[in-house]
C-alpha cells in the first residue's frame, strides 16, 4: 500500500500555531477517511481528528477541540491539521492514516490501513 506522507511539524512556542499537510498519493474513489494520530514517548498513539473524504463529518478529541481544525483538499488529496494555541502536551511524533472503510470507531488505530512516517512537532514552554 502507498504511505501517505505527512510534512509540517517543527518548534513552536506554547501559544503558537503549526499546519501539519498529509498526501494520501494511495486516494481511491472509495476511500472513506483520514485521521490524525499522536505519539508522546512512553505514550500509546491517541486519536487527534479525523474527517471523511465525503460530506462534512469530522471528529475531534476533546483534548483539542477549539484549538485544532482539520480540514481537506480533494482534488489534491491532501488532509490538513491546523493546530492553533499550542500548549507543552501537545508535543509528540504527529501521524496521519487512510481509513479505507467506514469501520465502527474512529478512535481505533486498527480500523486504519496505511500510516505516515510521522512529523515531530516540539512545543516550548
Amino acid at each position: 500500500q502507498v504511505q501517505p506522507v505527512e510534512s509540517g511539524g517543527g518548534l513552536v512556542q506554547a501559544g503558537g500555531s503549526l499546519r501539519l499537510s498529509c498526501v494520501d498519493s494511495g486516494r481511491t474513489g472509495s476511500s472513506f477517511g483520514m485521521a490524525w494520530f499522536r505519539q508522546a514517548p512512553g505514550k500509546e498513539r491517541d486519536f487527534v481528528a479525523g474527517i471523511r473524504w465525503s460530506g462534512i463529518g469530522s471528529y475531534y478529541a476533546d483534548s483539542v477541540k477549539g484549538r485544532f481544525t482539520i480540514s481537506k483538499d480533494n482534488a489534491k488529496n491532501t488532509v490538513y491539521l491546523q493546530m492553533n494555541s499550542l500548549k507543552p502536551e501537545d508535543a509528540a511524533v504527529y501521524y496521519c492514516a487512510t481509513r479505507r472503510f467506514a469501520g465502527t470507531n474512529w478512535l481505533r488505530p486498527t480500523e486504519y490501513e496505511s500510516w505516515g512516517q510521522g512529523t515531530q512537532v516540539t512545543v516550548s514552554s
